[in-house]
């Protein structure tokens, strides 16, 4: 299985981004998905899950309502929208498939890892 994130950037708070994770070798359709982050210095974190069929979506906390998951199974791709960005949104994204139909905030629920895509938010 390959997860290809892309789509980071430079951008200025208050900006946007739309990262993008293609998958291929596995059926993308039967598996939830989700986007973590990883700052300089800190663990890395959940930002949002989608289930398989994409009818289930959850955000942390610090993300709702800024940002948005949606996945396009028959291209096998999950997109996070990145709204109203901020400086303490800087850091690389990872996207991971779940082992489930389900997704989960956990890293523990999830078999697949991207390489990660670094987003920059300059104040």
């Amino acid at each position: 299985v390959q997860l290809q994130a892309s789509g980071g950037g430079l951008v200025q708070a208050g900006g946007s981004l739309r990262l993008s994770c293609a998958a291929s070798g596995r059926t993308f359709s039967r598996y939830g998905m989700g986007w973590f982050r990883q700052a300089p210095g800190k663990e890395r974190e959940s930002v949002a899950t989608i289930s398989a069929s994409g009818g289930t979506t959850d955000y942390a906390d610090y993300v709702r309502e800024r940002f948005t998951i949606s996945r396009d199974n028959a291209k096998n791709t999950v997109f996070l929208q990145m709204n109203s960005l901020k400086p303490e949104d800087t850091a690389l994204y990872y996207c991971a498939m779940s082992s489930y139909y389900r997704a989960f905030r956990s890293e523990s629920g999830y078999d697949y890892w991207g390489r990660g895509t670094q987003v920059t938010v300059s104040s």
